[in-house]
């Protein structure tokens, strides 16, 4: 079900790191922002989870809550995130079920997840820029981000399916929409 902006979000059980099927019905408190990126050795995961965890005061003030869903296992985002601790939970879907169920698609090819080469350089050079390495490939390599924002009914209040990689909101454009 692709979602769109009015739909109701169906239930579904999850797992982090640490924590094992839970509904996520269950975790619904105030508004929530579902981020639906890659795997946690993207770069531009890595980037997109940077930026998210240094606003996440922001997002507290405004009552939300936020959720990143990887295709990366919970062993392996236990591993990478000792270090670099975040302040929000990681969904971690290696059977890309929320993905399937959210109809999130991979891009037809490599190419065309780079999207637009100016835009996709200057995302390369705050990689760069912020120290974030490529780690170890997880997943459908070509998969798209999405995000959503939900109400603590589960009602969607704002959907965006990302045609690349660069196409996606900013932190700041999110908050803005809260």
């Amino acid at each position: 079900m692709r979602l769109v902006k009015g739909d109701i979000i169906p239930d579904f059980t999850f797992s982090t790191a640490y924590e094992q099927n839970r509904s996520f019905y269950s975790a619904l408190k105030g508004k929530t922002v579902l981020w639906v990126l890659r795997y946690i050795g993207c770069p531009m995961c890595r980037l997109d989870m940077h930026d998210i965890a240094q606003n996440y005061s922001s997002f507290t003030e405004k009552n939300t809550q936020v959720f990143v869903v990887m295709q990366s296992d919970a062993e392996h985002l236990k591993k990478e995130l000792t270090d670099t601790p975040v302040p929000f939970e990681i969904i971690s879907d290696p059977e890309y079920s929320i993905y399937h169920l959210f109809e999130i698609e991979p891009a037809k090819n490599m190419l065309a997840l780079a999207g637009n080469p100016l835009r996709a350089a200057g995302k390369l050079r705050a990689v760069s820029k912020a120290g974030f390495k490529h780690g170890d490939y997880e997943g459908i390599e070509t998969q798209l981000p999405a995000v959503f924002v939900l109400d603590e009914t589960g009602k969607v209040l704002y959907a965006h399916y990302a045609r690349n990689l660069t196409d996606m909101p900013s932190v700041q454009e999110i908050l803005e929409l809260l």
